[in-house]
């Protein structure tokens, strides 16, 4: 009795130690959380009756007046009233390099004002913070199952019952049948634990709870949950926000990435990128003519105008008088005694202007994708200028980066069949689908479905919500809308495109774990298991095996830590 006494003793002392060693390389997994949690400022500094008092976190309320010096953290969301700063945003973006922030930017809370003093009107508190959105995000993707999980499940479930049934016949057999089991234990004799001189009774027990110990399914359960742990805390670091553990396994399946086009392949605002003069007019000339009269439009397009007059050094307009808008085509107004017109091809035409010593210029920017405005001076046209919804200048890298992926890309635009092909020429874009309706464009994602089978669909507009949800995977932009965001499964913080290359690399490093974890816990069963049935295996090694193993894959689940989720060059360079 006292010997079995001794090696239970020591199962347990074993057991409790790798429990020990696994709980603490599982608290390594899980510390993405703990770390977002200590992100959040504990304290605020408010202005409250004209004073500035600090008050702590939980009781700052929506419309509170914050005042953010250097080298502090911003409190909770929130929209800059007054100074501008460089934010420290790597917490939520994974952004390196500090962002400049001015009067009306958005701040997001736990971010640090790296200079300059903020004053800021709290937009959201509590739960409803960006902060809290991306723990509640990292906690759901940490406690859902990928179907390869529940794969594992199911064959847990069949594994046990046949597992104890393993151990019975193992009893049965050293009992019933000990000359046949005999042989099979004096071959082990070489192992120093390896006794054949005790009674069948005893080698039959010590063979079954050696068999019930090293086929617990410890490493199984813990094979699929570590990795996702691991995964979606490295993606949370990285501005990767991914909402479930199924997410995960469809990002690494996925064959065709769909781009709505405005605000996520271009920046969603137009900019002036020509203009054109005649007549002996400068381009300056031309330029100030049009700014003057555009400055009484609200359209995005005179703000253009407007903007790229500034930043070409054009201060001071001329005063403009008679103004009118010439809806969908364009305005006029009067400076110094002269009539400006400036809009469309069809407003020259219907206003008598003769625009033939210019058509031919505007055929060649309308073939870039860039749309043209005629700028006329008393009825003669003395120019035109050219703006077009520029690329974000990640759009060409990232396309490229998903190629050499070995996935192809299209684009969801409303844009005509000419403009979209232009944009989709600049950017390396494969499939096109133009003319398409904010409400076709789950329609559209639909037919790439067909086609392709697995799509994910990046967006970030309102419009967009329908299609990231039909999607079977929905990539947000960040800096998009909320219900983009809510609609989505992988949120990207930054607003980068890079990031849906990063996210496919990060659910493919992921699975990869994942399979490799339970690849070694099936293995491991099956090299062990037999041992233990004809006697090699002594129970408190057995424990030792069975805790060794699920110390493994924890560990290498916690690998994924130390993978980079830069996407790599064709070659491998």
């Amino acid at each position: 009795m006292a010997n079995y006494a001794g090696v239970a003793a020591m199962i347990m002392a074993f057991h409790l130690t790798g429990r020990y060693v696994e709980e603490s390389a599982k608290g390594r997994s899980s510390q993405a959380i703990r770390k977002l949690l200590e992100l959040g400022a504990k304290t605020a500094r408010v202005i409250r009756d004209n004073k500035e008092v600090e008050i702590p976190i939980d009781q700052v309320e929506i419309g509170d007046i914050m005042v953010i010096r250097s080298g502090e953290k911003v409190p909770t969301d929130g929209i800059i009233l007054s100074g501008q700063s460089a934010l420290d945003e790597s917490m939520a973006t994974g952004e390196s390099m500090p962002v400049n922030k001015e009067e009306g930017d958005e701040v997001i809370g736990a971010t640090i004002n790296q200079d300059g003093l903020l004053k800021v009107k709290a937009s959201k508190v509590g739960k409803d913070t960006f902060l809290s959105q991306v723990i509640k995000m990292v906690e759901q993707a940490q406690g859902t199952k990928v179907p390869i999980q529940e794969f594992a499940d199911r064959v847990t479930g069949i594994f046990v019952p046949i597992v104890i049934g393993i151990a019975a016949l193992t009893v049965l057999a050293w009992v019933v049948f000990p000359s046949l089991m005999q042989p099979l234990i004096e071959a082990g004799t070489f192992l120093p634990w390896v006794n054949p001189n005790l009674g069948s009774l005893t080698l039959a027990i010590i063979s079954m709870v050696a068999v019930l110990v090293i086929a617990c399914p410890c490493a199984l359960g813990l094979a699929t949950p570590t990795a996702l742990m691991v995964g979606s805390g490295k993606g949370a670091e990285n501005g990767i926000l991914i909402r479930s553990g199924e997410s995960i396994q469809s990002l690494k399946e996925v064959k065709v990435v769909a781009f709505d086009k405005t605000g996520t392949l271009t920046k969603g605002k137009p900019e002036v990128t020509d203009v054109i003069s005649i007549l002996g007019n400068s381009d300056i000339d031309i330029l100030r003519l049009a700014a003057a009269v555009e400055y009484a439009s609200e359209h995005p397009l005179a703000k253009a105008v407007v903007n790229h007059a500034r930043d070409r050094g054009i201060e001071k307009l001329p005063e403009v008088t008679d103004f009118l808008t010439i809806r969908g085509k364009g305005v006029q107004g009067n400076i110094d005694n002269q009539q400006v017109l400036i809009g469309t091809k069809r407003l020259m035409v219907e206003e008598g202007v003769n625009v033939q010593d210019i058509e031919s210029q505007i055929s060649r920017l309308e073939s870039e994708a860039k749309t043209t405005m005629i700028v006329a001076s008393d009825s003669k046209v003395i120019g035109a200028i050219a703006m077009a919804d520029t690329l974000k200048e990640e759009s060409i890298e990232a396309i490229t980066a998903l190629h050499n992926q070995g996935i192809k890309t299209a684009m969801i635009t409303g844009d005509n069949r000419r403009t979209a092909e232009a944009i989709a020429k600049q950017v390396g874009i494969d499939h096109i689908l133009a003319e398409v309706l904010p409400d076709g464009k789950v329609d559209a994602v639909k037919l790439l479905q067909d086609q392709f089978s697995v799509v994910a669909f990046v967006g970030d507009g309102i419009n967009d919500a329908p299609a990231l949800t039909q999607a079977n995977i929905g990539i947000a932009i960040g800096t998009g809308t909320d219900i983009a965001i809510e609609a989505s499964d992988v949120t990207l913080v930054s607003g980068k495109l890079g990031g849906v290359v990063s996210a496919i690399i990060l659910s493919t490093e992921t699975f990869k774990k994942i399979k490799q974890n339970l690849f070694w816990a099936f293995f491991y069963n099956i090299v062990m298991v037999p041992l233990a049935i004809i006697g090699w295996m002594h129970p408190v090694l057995a424990e030792i095996a069975m805790a060794v193993s699920s110390i493994s894959v924890v560990s290498n689940a916690n690998r994924l830590k130390n993978i980079s989720l830069s996407p790599k060059k064709k070659g491998g360079k």
